[in-house]
């Protein structure tokens, strides 16, 4: 009786062990979203696939908050990254999974006598390195949904930057348009002019060449608004009638004061998903190397259970013998150094990944905070200072103009001149919205290039028995 509970004990014991690893029901997106809230531009990182919602978005002016929050929704390059998930976390079941044994069967006739082998094998390394299977796999799973979240948090911020991008592109496509405007205004004066000998044929080809100039420009903003607005279809992964939207007719204003930042590299150290991942890819290779050091002596230990039956025909008669068989290998030409010579390497190369990243995180941190900071008092510059005086200069030359104290050549050059200091205006807002994005990823979210150096290293491997 007390050997039956034994073995009913045992049995269900490994059927607990077997079945405590399940699949995520929601493909690990929650844990997903958690990885990544507060590291989207303040954007809930919903990441299901709405068609409803997108399309309600849509309906309206698109702000920088919809885009980021339709690309999460409807990108099908973040949907297909996310998609390993599924294929990680399969593989993190599979490896709890008790490793099947063989059966192997023979027939041997000699004369009158026929021998039947039944064989029953175990893999003693697969049994024995289960739990530290499930555990590598886990930590493996661990690291797709960091990396996920990485991708996650890229694409909120390549949105971000651009609808920046675009926006600015419009809005300065339409003053250099007024730009445009006000030189074939004085060209065809200058034409008129110079038809009735009152304008000289080199004056009139210095207003020609002022509209030619303005035509390219102009050419030049229509094609840079074209092409950042298909980049950012592109990331929200739009198509036909959705490509219709409607975007804002200006960037957002510049707040009030520049956020003040402390402790920069430590957040980024604290913060950054692709330091936490390194972290982490370090720690699996350390546990590796030190299971490598005791598995490389028992690889290939196998236990076997055998029943031999022989028939004996002659006679009528049949003899059974049964037995246990254990195999293990002889370290006669391989005493794994090399194995254990590369664990070795590996890790001290995943080490010098997390040194690395740490390295650029901070330096990023600082690069970005300080083009943060000089975006914006640039862009106040702009605002303040240089708008301001090309606007009472225009005022100032209407007055002239309206007292016959000045031409109207004067004016229309004034008036070019404060087209292209609003234009520079444009663009130095529209660098100070594209560093406040850069520096929220950088401190928060991840870095592309380290996570390219991270990726390209090589990838422990859990010991499989043979």
């Amino acid at each position: 009786m007390s050997r039956r509970l034994k073995t009913t004990g045992t049995a269900l014991a490994l059927l607990v062990l077997t079945g405590c690893a399940t699949l995520s029901p929601d493909g690990d997106l929650g844990a997903v979203q958690q990885l990544t809230q507060g590291k989207t531009g303040g954007v809930n990182p919903q990441l299901k696939p709405d068609p409803q919602t997108v399309a309600d978005l849509l309906a309206q002016p698109l702000s920088a908050e919809a885009a980021v929050r339709i690309a999460l929704l409807n990108s099908p390059q973040l949907q297909a990254s996310l998609a390993t998930l599924g294929v990680s976390d399969a593989d993190r079941v599979q490896m709890g999974r008790l490793p099947n044994p063989h059966f192997a069967i023979g027939r041997f006739t000699e004369g009158d006598t026929r021998e039947i082998e039944r064989v029953l094998s175990f893999n003693v390394l697969g049994l024995l390195a289960l739990p530290w299977r499930a555990q590598w796999q886990g930590q493996q799973h661990e690291m797709a949904k960091l990396n996920a979240a990485q991708d996650v948090v890229r694409l909120a911020a390549d949105t971000r930057k651009a609808w920046i991008t675009a926006v600015a592109a419009q809005q300065s496509a339409q003053y250099l348009r007024e730009v445009k405007e006000a030189a074939e205004a004085g060209a065809e004066l200058a034409r008129r002019m110079a038809r009735v000998g009152n304008w000289s044929r080199l004056e009139q080809a210095r207003e020609q060449l002022l509209l030619a100039e303005a035509t390219a420009q102009l050419a030049r903003a229509q094609q840079a608004a074209f092409s950042s607005r298909e980049k950012l279809i592109r990331l929200m992964g739009l198509w036909g009638a959705q490509t219709s939207f409607t975007l804002p007719n200006r960037l957002p204003d510049l707040p009030k004061s520049a956020t003040e930042m402390a402790d920069i590299e430590a957040q980024a150290l604290r913060e950054r998903l692709d330091v936490r991942a390194a972290v982490a890819r370090t720690g699996t290779i350390a546990r590796q190397e030190g299971f490598d050091k005791v598995a490389g002596y028992f690889d290939g230990l196998a236990l076997s259970y055998s029943r031999n039956t022989t028939f004996d025909n002659a006679h009528g008669g049949k003899e059974t013998l049964r037995g246990w068989e254990l195999e293990l290998p002889l370290p006669l030409f391989d005493w794994g150094g090399a194995r254990h010579a590369r664990s070795k390497a590996v890790y001290l190369q995943s080490t010098a990944q997390v040194r690395a990243v740490a390295i650029q995180a901070r330096s990023e941190a600082r690069e970005a905070s300080f083009a943060y900071r000089t975006a914006f008092d640039l862009a106040v510059h702009y605002r303040d200072e240089i708008v301001p005086l090309r606007k009472f200069i225009v005022e100032e030359q209407v007055l002239r103009y309206n007292g016959m104290l000045a031409s109207v050549w004067d004016l229309l050059a004034e008036t070019r001149q404060q087209s292209l200091a609003v234009n520079s205006a444009i663009e130095a807002q529209r660098d100070f919205w594209l560093a406040e994005a850069y520096l929220q990823t950088t401190l928060t979210g991840t870095s592309p290039g380290a996570l390219a150096s991270l990726s390209s290293g090589a990838s422990p491997e859990p010991t499989q028995g043979h």
